[in-house]
């Protein structure tokens, strides 16, 4: 099973060109992949640079016949018109959806900061190896105190559902809403975290679980050790730091951690100002 996750800053490439079709293509290039995570989404956000007001989410969708496609919008405000103007991420698959969820994120205040609400996407999916969580989110660049709530969270789901998978709840077939879905502890975690891995919400994502359920390990340790991690922001521009760095992390669960064949970062691509990574799982 092959997995990408992309910050593509809606689509804007460093020539300034807003092109998701490029995006698409650059991601087929990498591999024939079975789920695509994407933070920076835009509909009807023709204030963003570059940008106009289209639905990217209907368009990523079409870019994809073929894949589910589940958005989740962070943002949803009123526009001009009626028309609703919403930022967030998504996850498209050709794998089977069993499930989804969408978790609003820790927004505390932190006065005289900018910052935006957060949301993490949880698309449950079928595998060969059974099912398996797969949530991609995004969390807060200019408020630290909000980035380490959301981070704490993540984990915090993560264990939720851990508890759920080794405690269920009544199993009723009623072909209702009460009907007890597959819950499992198997969980893969991505995003543009916005933070190093020496940020000590790298760690705080990674702490043991109150519920004893496999807690969150980071891909890329697991394939290339103690390898630092390849820089996935800022790398061919310094508009945001001076030195380029990762924060565009695959978390694992302790389960499955160990069928991480590989893990690698595209560090060429221009299409935005981020790296895409790809990960390879043994689904068997």
């Amino acid at each position: 099973m092959k997995l990408i996750t992309w910050n593509l800053q809606w689509g804007r490439g460093l020539d300034g060109r807003v092109d998701l079709a490029r995006i698409v293509a650059h991601a087929r290039s990498m591999a024939d992949f079975d789920v695509l995570n994407v933070q920076e989404i835009a509909d009807n956000f023709p204030g963003l640079e570059g940008n106009d007001d289209a639905d990217q989410f209907a368009q990523l969708a079409a870019l994809l016949p073929g894949f589910t496609a589940i958005p989740g919008y962070g943002v949803d405000l009123e526009g001009p018109g009626g028309r609703r103007r919403r930022f967030g991420n998504m996850i498209l698959t050709r794998l089977p959806v069993i499930a989804v969820r969408r978790h609003a994120l820790p927004w505390p205040a932190d006065p005289g900061k900018e910052s935006m609400p957060r949301v993490a996407i949880e698309a449950t999916l079928k595998l060969a190896m059974g099912p398996v969580r797969v949530t991609t989110t995004h969390l807060e660049y200019y408020s630290d105190v909000q980035r380490q709530a959301q981070a704490v969270r993540l984990r915090e789901l993560h264990d939720e559902a851990c508890d759920r998978a080794a405690r269920p709840g009544y199993p009723t077939a009623e072909n209702g809403p009460f009907d007890l879905t597959a819950q499992t502890p198997s969980a893969i975690l991505t995003a543009d975290f916005n933070f190093p891995p020496e940020n000590p919400a790298f760690d705080q994502i990674q702490k043991p679980l109150a519920s004893g359920g496999p807690a969150y390990r980071d891909a890329w340790a697991r394939v290339h050790g103690r390898r630092p991690h390849d820089p996935t922001f800022c790398l061919h521009e310094h508009r945001y730091a001076k030195a380029p760095y990762c924060c565009d992390f695959v978390f694992v669960s302790e389960d499955i951690v160990g069928r991480v064949r590989s893990i690698e970062v595209d560090t060429a691509t221009k299409a935005s100002d981020h790296q895409p990574v790809l990960v390879d799982f043994d689904d068997r």
